[in-house]
């Protein structure tokens, strides 16, 4: 999906006097930094450096402004409310590996980031994990990541395009089978729905109406790339067959509907 553009940052309240008081501090306040930084260095005792901190809060080093990128997905309230949860909003004392923490652990996210930008931002970068299929199990459709974990949605609409994998245990094998359908990407770009049939092999079904009904384990990509090769050089698919049964080593059953009449084959070609 496209991503969305830059939302603006959001800006924490700033009482004006405060504000009148941080225009006030110019080069000086660039000084309170340096210093306090050094500070750390030196080992300052707790207490003082809470007071030193506390007090660069209260001339405009505290966090008024959050900006995020490569948000999509995920909701931005979740990730605001995850940034500003913490135990001061010292520009000198907040806990970034603990905001990355705690937006790393929102569904959609799959990595994070958070710097400072002086004197009052706070730059929360995330990567969102992909989905890659939909999974079908009780009735019920879930967006799915590459590890077989739900990523929640309100409205599946947009994610119509991937693919539908079937069965309890589906979600845990899907990024596999597509992985291997990748390889013969004239299959892939065919499917429509899988199903993962007694939590061993799959059927796989084409837009086109047919199943492939693959062996389990490594044979299945064997018998995939031979599917592939005969239908590249005599196409297959539309002609009206249901079934491509492609679990015997050595051959390939073939299933037409009872009243159907495929189209036939070109002269000389048999299946």
């Amino acid at each position: 999906m496209r991503g969305k553009p830059a939302a603006a940052p959001v800006r924490v309240p700033m009482a004006p006097a405060r504000l009148r008081r941080l225009l006030g501090w110019g080069s000086l306040s660039l000084g309170l930094v340096a210093g306090t930084i050094a500070l750390f260095a030196a080992g300052l005792p707790q207490r003082a450096l809470f007071t030193t901190a506390t007090f660069a809060a209260g001339n405009g080093f505290a966090v008024r402004q959050v900006q995020i990128l490569g948000q999509v997905n995920q909701p931005r309230l979740s990730i605001y409310r995850e940034t500003l949860t913490g135990a001061t909003d010292s520009m000198l004392l907040v806990d970034l590996d603990g905001i990355r923490n705690r937006v790393k652990s929102l569904p959609w996210v799959a990595d994070a980031s958070v710097a400072r930008r002086w004197p009052d931002t706070l730059v929360i970068r995330v990567t969102e994990k992909r989905p890659i299929a939909l999974w079908q199990y009780r009735q019920r459709l879930t967006l799915i990541d590459r590890n077989g974990q739900p990523l929640p949605s309100d409205d599946l609409t947009a994610f119509g395009a991937l693919p539908i994998v079937i069965g309890a245990t589906a979600n845990d094998h899907a990024h596999a089978l597509l992985a291997m359908l990748a390889t013969q990407p004239r299959v892939a770009a065919g499917l429509d729905s899988a199903t993962f049939v007694g939590d061993r092999r799959w059927d796989v079904r084409l837009k086109t109406g047919e199943t492939l009904a693959l062996p389990e384990g490594p044979a299945a990509s064997v018998a995939l790339r031979k599917f592939a090769e005969l239908d590249r050089r005599t196409p297959l698919t539309g002609r009206g067959f249901l079934r491509f049964d492609l679990r015997l080593p050595d051959k390939m059953v073939v299933r037409v509907a009872a009243d159907a009449r495929p189209k036939p084959m070109p002269p000389g070609v048999t299946i």
